[in-house]
């Protein structure tokens, strides 16, 4: 069975990224500790990952787990969002873009409420590829055998047909667990050399 699709990560493959350090930098410039925060800002991040929340929600739950006005929240959130995004893997966008139209590509994050809208604006993913599945969307994530077979059904092909980039070893042993061919990202050159021989 030939190759038809080619699915990317995102965070960390497509997008550069730094440590989420944010609150931690905030707390410093607050005089805070991480005993002071509340416990909303705790619970927040995995609601938003599943898409729970809404991004107006996850603000409310920094400006009070903060303890802080609407100004700092609204700050807090910008800084958020930078480091989410990275800066942009051109080798690699520029790759992916390239496969097109010989095969079926699409994106699949682990991803967090507002991303589409974000990244879109950032990066124009959505142009980029047939597909795109987020996890705060379809209320599953990574490693779950569910949200690759999801990604390769809006694709319309099968598991066995398809090659996945990702640079977390638990979603590449989740993605092999279905029986779609996954590539650990560790450096550009590695990625496309590996992918250059998949796509033979």
């Amino acid at each position: 069975m030939g190759v038809r699709a080619v699915i990317f990560d995102i965070g960390g493959v497509l997008e550069v990224n730094s440590e989420m350090t944010f609150i931690a930098d905030w707390l410093d410039r607050l005089g805070l500790t991480f005993e002071d925060l509340g416990p909303e800002l705790f619970e927040i991040w995995a609601k938003g990952e599943r898409g729970t929340v809404t991004e107006s929600q996850v603000r409310e739950a920094i400006r009070s787990g903060l303890s802080v006005d609407d100004r700092i929240a609204d700050a807090v959130m910008t800084d958020m969002w930078k480091q989410y995004l990275g800066v942009a893997n051109f080798e690699l966008i520029d790759y992916l873009a390239g496969l097109r139209p010989r095969f079926r590509t699409g994106l699949l994050s682990n991803s967090f409420v507002g991303a589409r809208e974000h990244e879109s604006a950032a990066y124009g993913f959505e142009d980029l590829v047939d597909d795109i599945v987020y996890s705060h969307e379809v209320g599953m994530a990574k490693p779950d055998p569910r949200i690759y077979l999801l990604a390769c059904r809006r694709l319309g092909v099968d598991p066995g047909e398809t090659v996945f980039v990702d640079d977390s070893e638990m979603a590449v042993t989740g993605a092999e667990s279905v029986g779609i061919t996954a590539i650990l990202h560790e450096s550009n050159t590695r990625t496309i050399a590996l992918l250059d021989a998949a796509l033979l």
